[in-house]
């Protein structure tokens, strides 16, 4: 080591001479990534390693994508040395950089050569841009120098530079990388380390988005509170993909009545399309849609299926019937609230219940009766201030559906394990629409938010995560 780098690294880290490790160095250059930890392994059974004093930048590379691992041990004679190990291709890059680099990849494509020049070129022309901000006046250096700090550049898993606008979150990166991408996303790493989705980038940040096998993304990514989303793109995608979820879920809706339909009056044959042109809709799903809207009543579909219409005074008539059995179903599916009927109910947010747990019923203003579980601290306090509005409340004898708990995991921190978590959910059939992680000093805390059908399930689904490696604590908030 040059004796005024040595001189340099005492001033800029204020320490003695004694405490600089590196003015005699080992470079150890191996084949590959696993025989560098190997090597590792053998320079620590040679000699004693120095405490404080090793650096993975394999797995944590440097901004500039430098990797390699570095150690420092004491020596026979006393003296520190410093052992640097990397593979070829690591050493092609730290000593050569990135255009090299950019060369050596290529080198085997074809032309290789233009390629290399292009890429060159735009380095050029990066650095006659900045040539030219700093001399140009100061309105304009101001507004070029704007355009650089409004943006950020973050490396992908596999070295892809993504440049975002200041202020975007891992979530932004996964619609920007791909818009399945972020619409399965359920975490993120940020140079190795798990961060909330909803963390601001900055340049030179390596992000690997950790996946679910299927689902989408979460309502609560539209709350702009919460600062999941940044980019209009990103929030443009997501409205997009409940859109076409809510349009599925119509369609669906409207199929099943026609189903029924055909099914009651025994004309299974019929040709939807038919059916469709008789009610004046260009085709079946504009159908679907009207029946499931209630733009249709069941006696037109019923006119339409014998061939006859329907008296004007019939339809009104028609449509009052459904309005009412769709209110009864929904007595008959949902809560019932003791001495009253068909009164609008919530589900909690702060506490989810979920059937069979206990519950009690508070009546708000404008809102209808909010429904708690009987030990919701908030329920506590709400009744504390207000008595007359607590109200007897009960679940219904066909309770069903998919309902929302919160799930929250305490775990040491280890390679994988957010996957590992994943899989056990999805092997369950939960669905998740909202994900929070959270990584310091080797300890991990997850909190979820879930979709599930019952205790019976969340049950067996927390005695699973329990067996997960590393899980410390799993519960329900």
């Amino acid at each position: 080591k040059h004796i005024y780098s040595i001189w340099n690294k005492m001033r800029r880290k204020a320490v003695d001479f004694s405490q600089v490790y590196d003015v005699r160095a080992l470079r150890v250059i191996v084949d590959e990534v696993k025989d560098c930890y190997t090597a590792l392994s053998i320079v620590h059974h040679i000699w004693s390693p120095i405490a404080h004093e090793f650096d993975d930048y394999i797995a944590h590379p440097k901004g500039n994508d430098y990797r390699s691992l570095h150690t420092a041990v004491h020596c026979p004679d006393g003296r520190a040395l410093e052992v640097q190990i990397r593979t070829r291709d690591m050493h092609r890059h730290a000593e050569l950089g990135v255009a090299a680099h950019w060369r050596y990849k290529e080198g085997g494509r074809a032309s290789p050569e233009d390629r290399y020049d292009e890429k060159i070129a735009r380095l050029r022309q990066l650095i006659v841009w900045r040539d030219e901000v700093a001399d140009s006046s100061d309105w304009i250096r101001h507004y070029k120098q704007a355009a650089f700090d409004e943006t950020v550049y973050v490396l992908t898993p596999q070295g892809r530079v993504i440049d975002l606008p200041r202020g975007a979150t891992p979530v932004d990166f996964a619609y920007r990388v791909h818009t399945d991408i972020g619409h399965r996303c359920r975490g993120a790493k940020v140079d190795g380390a798990l961060v909330p989705l909803n963390t601001q980038l900055a340049t030179g940040q390596r992000v690997e988005i950790v996946l679910a096998k299927y689902g989408g993304p979460s309502r609560d990514w539209l709350n702009p509170q919460l600062g999941y989303l940044f980019t209009h793109r990103s929030r443009v995608k997501v409205r997009q993909w409940f859109a076409a979820v809510a349009q599925e879920e119509t369609l669906a809706e409207g199929r099943a009545i026609v189903g029924r339909e055909l099914q009651r009056l025994g004309q299974s044959g019929f040709s939807i399309d038919d059916l469709a042109t008789r009610l004046g809709f260009a085709q079946a799903d504009d159908l679907f849609i009207a029946l499931a809207r209630a733009k249709v009543s069941l006696r037109q579909l019923q006119a339409a299926l014998r061939g006859g219409e329907t008296a004007p005074e019939e339809q009104a008539a028609d449509e009052l019937a459904v309005r009412e059995q769709r209110d009864s179903d929904v007595a008959e599916k949902g809560i019932l609230i003791v001495g009253v009927d068909r009164l609008l109910t919530q589900l909690a947010r702060c506490c989810k219940p979920v059937p069979p747990d206990p519950i009690v019923g508070f009546v708000t203003r404008g809102r209808g009766v909010s429904v708690h579980r009987v030990d919701c601290s908030n329920f506590e306090n709400m009744r504390n201030m207000h008595p007359e509005r607590v109200i007897e409340t009960s679940w219904g004898t066909k309770a069903d559906g998919v309902f929302a708990v919160d799930i929250v995991i305490e775990a040491r921190d280890r390679q994988g394990l957010l996957r590992d978590v994943s899989d056990v959910l999805s092997r369950e059939k939960i669905n998740l629409i909202a994900v929070n992680t959270l990584s310091r000093q080797g300890q991990a805390r997850m909190g979820f938010t879930a979709e599930v059908g019952s205790i019976a399930q969340l049950n067996r689904t927390l005695a699973l995560l329990h067996e997960v490696p590393g899980v410390v604590e799993v519960r329900r908030a």
